[in-house]
């Protein structure tokens, strides 16, 4: 897909609508994590350079419509060292601006009528300015008003970003250097079918871990104790185990899993295999043989895509080992120029920064639900209105 961009386009003394994600952890009204941030730097550096007035919209959080300032994006323009103003349909500020100034919107979805794509609310967040663009990939696979709905207004483009995501993911899922691993982990094999299908048909092996594994075990007559899993996907999930054989995709479940007596960061540490595990155990974590298996596989592959962390890695250190070992490795073979990393999800980037390695992958993707559902293969709405 050929995207309209920003390169070469005269900007000088324009408004430009920039829609960033900036839906970024903030704990005691700090950011613990600017990567989304840090990432949307060279479009607004690159607009604010080329003499653009730019005024960022962007969301915190679910408020649901209302003006909760518990999801104020206070903080992020603290960080950003820009000015907020207080009300994203507010146009007074324009006047006062000159070229390359920032300023940055409050949260859009104090509006009922950004999740809405309601038309009327989308031309009064267009009303005054010039042109605009979109650089948030990880919300464009939502038809909002701030990423479809203001397109109807407004000449649009994609940001450095938005292209770059584009491009990269394309590259992989068009022609990537084999053998190609996967990595599918998370909770839920019923929101997570449709890319394990596409997956199959485009990996040589699929590693699937985490509570998603867990779900595969027991429709494979593992005892899983008293662990999140979905019974009721017993049936899908052996269907996409023959959906592997008939692809020729090698599909890994767990081998053995992290156990505790409870649902807790602190709870006590077993690895155990399924015949093992009993009514009261909580699997938290791949286990060890598991976890040596897919770093093997790892090693054997030139190109890797990882979604999902295969335990709690934000319990560390206890419950971060399996993600952690998967992280590393995938870094190690990256370094040595063996292997060609593609990671996406915002617990699997925090779990690459939680051990050191996120600078070590090849290309780390800003989405979670968009990064899933561009590799299945789904229309974005968001990037398809920028379509050339």
């Amino acid at each position: 897909m050929k995207l309209r961009t920003i390169d070469g386009l005269d900007v000088r003394g324009k408004y430009v609508l920039l829609r960033d994600d900036f839906n970024v952890q903030i704990v005691d009204g700090k950011i613990t994590d600017a990567f989304r941030i840090e990432q949307s730097m060279p479009t607004i550096n690159a607009l604010k350079n080329a003499g653009a007035r730019i005024a960022i919209v962007a969301h915190l959080g679910r408020p649901k419509g209302v003006r909760n300032m518990e999801y104020s994006l206070a903080p992020v323009a603290e960080y950003m060292h820009v000015p907020l103003v207080p009300d994203c349909l507010d146009k007074d500020f324009m006047q006062d601006m000159k070229d390359g100034d920032v300023v940055l919107l409050e949260n859009v979805r104090f509006y009922p009528g950004e999740e809405e794509n309601d038309s009327q609310f989308a031309q009064r967040l267009a009303d005054g300015f010039d042109l605009f663009v979109n650089d948030a990939f990880a919300v464009s696979h939502r038809a909002h008003a701030s990423t479809v709905g203001v397109t109807e207004f407004l000449p649009s483009y994609a940001g450095k970003l938005l292209s770059y995501e584009i491009e990269s993911l394309s590259a992989v899922m068009e022609n990537p250097a084999r053998p190609l691993v996967a990595i599918v982990a998370g909770s839920k094999v019923s929101t997570k079918i449709g890319v394990l299908k596409t997956l199959i048909r485009l990996a040589d092996k699929l590693i699937i871990g985490g509570a998603l594994g867990t779900t595969f075990n027991y429709a494979c007559g593992a005892h899983v104790g008293n662990s999140l899993y979905e019974p009721d996907q017993k049936d899908t999930a052996l269907e996409i185990l023959e959906y592997g054989r008939e692809n020729n995709c090698q599909v890994l479940i767990p081998l053995d899993k992290g156990v505790g007596d409870s649902f807790a960061a602190d709870a006590k540490r077993t690895d155990k295999t399924f015949d093992e595990i009993t009514d009261v155990d909580v699997i938290l974590d791949a286990g060890a043989l598991t976890t040596a298996r897919d770093v093997d596989v790892i090693k054997t592959a030139s190109t890797v895509i990882w979604n999902g962390t295969v335990g709690m890695a934000e319990w560390m250190p206890t419950w971060s080992v399996g993600s952690f070992a998967l992280a590393r490795a995938i870094a190690e073979e990256t370094r040595s120029g063996k292997l060609k990393s593609v990671v996406g999800g915002g617990d699997t980037v925090a779990a690459l920064e939680a051990c050191g390695v996120k600078d070590d992958i090849s290309y780390v993707s800003t989405g979670g639900g968009a990064f899933l559902e561009f590799i299945e293969g789904r229309n974005l709405p968001g990037i398809s209105v920028l379509a050339e």
